[in-house]
């Protein structure tokens, strides 16, 4: 089993998605990452239906220790004073200023740890005229300028996952990573920081690549008009998904799966630039055809003619896909709340795959290991 990050010791204070996935990221990949929590309610994420086990919380804190401690107590900041001598990473997502007020800011905690890698995140980074403002994912995603793609015009509502707060993560647990490697040359750490504003600016590149280098501004029908996307729905009521692309064969295969061989004369269908310009024409050509079939014999035709489409699965549909299967997306182990199951990480090692996880932890599970401290009750 492939572990590239064992021996890193990790400490975590981080709290909902942002500083929990940069944390997972890196026990994924074998870091020991000892997650820090309030004494009774722990993470705010735990919060679930009177427990402190949440959904949630589990998304992003598998693969983690947890211990309590409130570091504004002399005895309990010694405690973690302790555990900082050997750890290699910290990571926070407090707002700009607190992590000083309980007494784990990169100036205190690097001049006790020189080699401390430090990750800090915030909403809008720390400086500047926003420094100081709440972010969630939705404020990160429309501030970023990538809300507005997502948004219907005709009737403009959030939809998705916390985007956001999930790539601001992943974007720190990179930056933290390179930390590392330069460190083993330097022997010292850094200070790496991103915030949500930053993560989803750079997510949004694309966007922001068309205004700056041809002045276009994109729109949320932009980029599917563009690569030729589509979604129909078919007899049974179930949907599927289309990417034709600009490859020719991909339409003319096409016209041969819905037995329209002289589609492709048509304007709207005579090249990319007119697919693109009549993207709203196509779409209703196409959407009754494929109404006419269930979405299993769709797919079939599809795949068979290498017409680039998939079902819009559900999460239960994507388990039970026999690819799903063979790559052993999901993985299981004994939890404190029965069985544990939850999707590996998508990295391969030398084609070898870890299918080992260990479940979320109960708040304080490790005092007595890590602490010497009875656990949470």
């Amino acid at each position: 089993m492939a572990l590239p990050l064992a021996g890193v010791k990790v400490l975590e204070m981080g709290t909902f998605i942002t500083g929990p996935a940069a944390g997972m990221m890196l026990a994924d990949l074998g870091a020991e990452v000892i997650k820090i929590e309030q004494t009774g309610t722990g993470d705010p994420f735990r919060a679930f239906r009177g427990g402190l086990y949440s959904p949630h919380f589990q998304t992003y804190n598998r693969n983690k220790k947890s211990v309590t401690l409130d570091t504004r107590k002399a005895e309990d900041l010694a405690s973690f004073d302790a555990l900082l001598a050997d750890a290699d990473v910290f990571i926070q997502n407090f707002r700009p200023g607190v992590a000083k007020k309980l007494g784990v800011d990169a100036a205190r905690l690097q001049g006790l740890n020189p080699r401390l890698v430090y990750g800090s995140i915030s909403g809008f980074g720390s400086s500047g005229p926003d420094r100081d403002r709440p972010a969630f994912d939705t404020v990160a995603q429309a501030a970023s300028g990538f809300l507005r793609l997502l948004l219907n015009p005709s009737k403009p509502r959030v939809v998705g996952p916390a985007i956001a707060d999930a790539m601001t993560g992943f974007y720190a647990a990179q930056g933290i990573l390179a930390a590392l490697y330069e460190r083993q040359v330097t022997g010292r750490g850094r200070l790496v920081e991103t915030s949500m504003f930053e993560a989803m600016a750079h997510f949004n590149l694309d966007d922001f690549t068309h205004l700056l280098s041809d002045e276009q501004h994109m729109g949320p029908y932009s980029r599917p008009h563009v690569s030729q996307s589509y979604v129909f729905e078919c007899a049974d009521g179930k949907w599927l998904a289309l990417h034709m692309s600009s490859p020719p064969k991909f339409w003319e295969n096409l016209a041969l799966a819905v037995e329209q061989p002289d589609m492709l004369a048509q304007p709207a269908f005579a090249s990319r630039e007119a697919r693109i310009a009549h993207y709203e024409d196509v779409v209703p050509f196409l959407a009754p055809i494929f109404a006419g079939r269930s979405r299993a014999a769709w797919l079939a035709r599809l795949t068979d003619l290498e017409v680039p489409s998939a079902a819009v699965a559900t999460s239960a549909e994507v388990l039970a896909s026999p690819q799903a299967e063979h790559l052993q997306l999901m993985v299981s182990a004994p939890g404190p709340m029965g069985e544990f199951r939850t999707i590996r990480s998508p990295i391969s090692f030398d084609g070898e795959r870890n299918l080992q996880v260990t479940a979320p932890p109960l708040l304080g599970a490790d005092n007595a290991t890590i602490l010497g401290q009875k656990p949470e009750r």
